[in-house]
């Protein structure tokens, strides 16, 4: 196949039997409402007797088909619906073609995967569309191209087909990156340090660091490099009033925490219930006490009136199309993402969250997106209808915590293809 780099694994051949539990899972992840990341969940629940290495290849397996799946289905002249045989095509002509020639598995049309190969051999990639190539989306690759160009949105999409990194934030409220490197590395973990967060460690290969006495401990939390600069751009300090408008799972929420040495009052709010619950045993592993969580119905509950004015830090991590966190969650750009309804919540949810902004204090908006009309637009939008509204530069701001990152200009946004992180936004203004 002309244009497309081997990627065989001989180990992964020798898992030949583990192929079909893979496209079964993705034939269900294909057929199914999203997330991915869920269906897996299930599927390995009801399947305990696959063993660790076996989910962990299964899943891996599917996630670099769904990471490519337009260009696969454009070389295996496939479509909906995916039933098992195809979704076993996939699999192969994605992960490991080499062994393409090596084994034989015929669906119920009678075709064979030696025949698939000979078809797929006759396609030259370097010629197909540039949105196909790159296995992206036209909304998505026809938005990175207006923003990029079309070579540098080919090279933002191939970032975003790789595996993420796996990055650790140290707490450092329990110790300090040397120390936690060093002791993750007498249990087997390779670890280095990330280039722009002084408290990030990039593990090398995804070791199970959450059995290790130093997760037990609470010394780190897993969370990408680029999520912990959205959380310093909040600079929030000792016996602070702050606020993680929309803490989700709590990663933000953690970090600031420790930034706060677990001083002052750290609010919490999600209209998830379920997800506050679910920071409880994290906030008690880290030795965070100063959280308190609020549940809201909206971005207008009653529940923040008597906040308004109060806070001098202010989180808004809107959400949004995620299109950021595609080489953690692939399944997103197969999604129907409705963006100007996406745009029109953000501004309404910053909006809400600057009311609690006392004056002087700081309003981080951030995202996991890359595209401009959910994060430029949406900062622009706010600050010419809000005067006593100022844009800082995320660049001092990083700067004074020991984070020197290369940006374009007084916002931050970050890309997989240039800074080795998920797709973050930031902008913080101040009031004046």
């Amino acid at each position: 196949m002309s244009g497309t780099p081997s990627t065989y694994d001989p180990h992964a051949f020798k898992r030949l039997r583990l192929w079909p539990q893979a496209a079964e899972l993705l034939g269900i992840i294909l057929e199914s409402p999203p997330p991915a990341d869920k269906h897996m969940e299930r599927y390995f629940r009801n399947h305990r007797k696959l063993g660790k290495r076996d989910r962990g290849f299964v899943a891996e397996t599917v996630y670099g088909c769904l990471r490519r799946l337009r260009l696969l289905l454009h070389l295996t002249g496939k479509d909906a619906p995916y039933p098992a045989i195809v979704a076993a095509e996939l699999l192969l002509v994605g992960n490991h073609p080499d062994s393409l020639g090596q084994a034989r598995l015929t669906g119920g049309d009678g075709g064979s995967l030696q025949e698939l190969a000979a078809r797929v051999e006759r396609i030259n990639v370097e010629r197909l569309a540039p949105a196909i190539k790159a296995s992206m989306p036209d909304w998505l690759f026809d938005r990175f191209v207006a923003q990029f160009g079309e070579a540098e949105a080919m090279e933002l999409s191939g970032a975003l087909n790789q595996p993420a990194t796996l990055d650790l934030r140290v707490n450092t409220l329990k110790s300090d990156p040397d120390s936690v490197r060093s002791l993750l590395s007498e249990e087997g973990a390779s670890l280095s340090i990330t280039p722009y967060s002084p408290v990030c460690l990039r593990s090398q290969e995804r070791a199970s660091l959450f059995r290790s006495q130093a997760f037990t401990n609470g010394l780190f939390e897993v969370q990408d490099e680029g999520s912990q600069l959205i959380a310093l751009l909040v600079e929030a300090g000792r016996r602070e009033m702050v606020m993680d408008f929309c803490a989700g799972g709590g990663g933000k929420t953690l970090a600031m925490g420790a930034m706060m040495q677990a001083t002052g009052t750290l609010y919490a709010c999600d209209v998830h219930e379920r997800r506050l619950k679910a920071l409880k045993p994290r906030l008690a592993r880290a030795g965070l006490s100063n959280v308190r969580s609020l549940v809201l119905t909206s971005e207008n509950d009653a529940h923040l009136k008597r906040l308004a004015g109060k806070m001098q830090r202010v989180l808004v991590d809107a959400p949004c199309s995620g299109t950021g966190t595609l080489r953690r969650n692939p399944d997103i750009k197969w999604r129907d993402i409705n963006v100007p309804e996406l745009v029109e919540l953000q501004g309404r949810i910053l909006e809400s969250a600057a009311r609690l902004v006392m004056p002087g204090g700081r309003l981080v908006y951030a995202t996991c997106s890359m595209l401009a009309e959910e994060n430029s637009g949406v900062v622009n939008d706010f600050l010419a209808a809000h005067p006593d509204f100022s844009l800082l530069d995320a660049r001092e701001i990083l700067a004074r915590q020991g984070a020197d990152v290369p940006l374009d200009g007084e916002m931050m946004q970050l890309y997989p293809h240039r800074h080795a992180t998920d797709g973050f936004f930031a902008a913080a203004m101040q009031r004046k």
